[in-house]
Order: C-alpha cells, then sequence, then structure tokens
C-alpha cells in the first residue's frame, strides 16, 4: 500500500526524490534509525535527540506516521501509552540508510557517531532478538 504524504510534494516523477521527501526533516533520520532498534516512547525518543522540542518532535513523528514509515500504537491508560514503531516501510529503508552511512564516511569522512542496526542489505527476521544487540557501524 503506497504511503500517503509529503513524498507527493515536488517527486518530479521521480521515486528518490519522493524517498528523500518523506525524510527531509531535521530530526526524521534519526527518529527512523533509532526506532530501527526497538519501539519507543514520546519520551525516549525525546532523550535520543538532544535540542528536539516537543512540538517538532510531534511534527515529524506525524510526518513519518502520516507517510508510512512509522507507526503510533496507543494503549489505554491513565494516562495513555503511545508507543512508535517502524512499519515495514520504515524497516525498508534501514538497509539504504546503512548504505548512506557508509557512503557518507567513505566519501564525506564523516565518522559514525551511532551504532549499526544490521548490515547492509540485511533484511530483518520475523523473530528478531528482543536483546537488540549493537554492532559497530565499521563492522
Amino acid at each position: 500500500m503506497p504511503a500517503r504524504g509529503s513524498f507527493m510534494k515536488n517527486n518530479f516523477g521521480c521515486p528518490v526524490q519522493g524517498t528523500i521527501n518523506v525524510l527531509t526533516g531535521k530530526w526524521k533520520v534519526l527518529l527512523v534509525w533509532h526506532l530501527g532498534f526497538m519501539p519507543r516512547r514520546f519520551a525516549e525518543l525525546r532523550d535520543l535527540l538532544p535540542g528536539v522540542s516537543e512540538k517538532v518532535l510531534t511534527a515529524q513523528l506525524r510526518q513519518l506516521e502520516n507517510d508510512g514509515v512509522i507507526e503510533r500504537q496507543v494503549k489505554s491508560s491513565n494516562p495513555p501509552k503511545v508507543t512508535y514503531r517502524l512499519s515495514q516501510a520504515g524497516d525498508d529503508l534501514i538497509p539504504m540508510m546503512t548504505e548512506l552511512c557508509h557512503w557518507g564516511t567513505r566519501y564525506l569522512g564523516i565518522p559514525p557517531n551511532l551504532p549499526m542496526i544490521r548490515k547492509a542489505g540485511q533484511r530483518k527476521t520475523a523473530n528478531r532478538s528482543k536483546s537488540h544487540r549493537r554492532k559497530s557501524i565499521t563492522a
């Protein structure tokens, strides 16, 4: 099922530009990357992104949800427990983001400062370990 949001804006008939449109936003790439490890609550995401305001974080999470990249699950409680996780479409972005990380290190000389979720080309399996062991990005 195609996503339904910002990818349509100025994509010029190019799927690459549409994909870039989905990830354009100061915190979106990092949100997707962090959610690649495990589902997280709003406060956890806020704590992982020093300097992000709650207003901007909320807006970017909503945009990613509208674009079909993440899913928002609300559990009835007081206060409600909201958890964010990658959708299948979001999970499919992780190998591409891993390749972009390697490219940035190789050609721009930017050393990675976040752990790697999995090697490029490696698909997440349905029974991925809950331990979420992190590997060095340079591995």
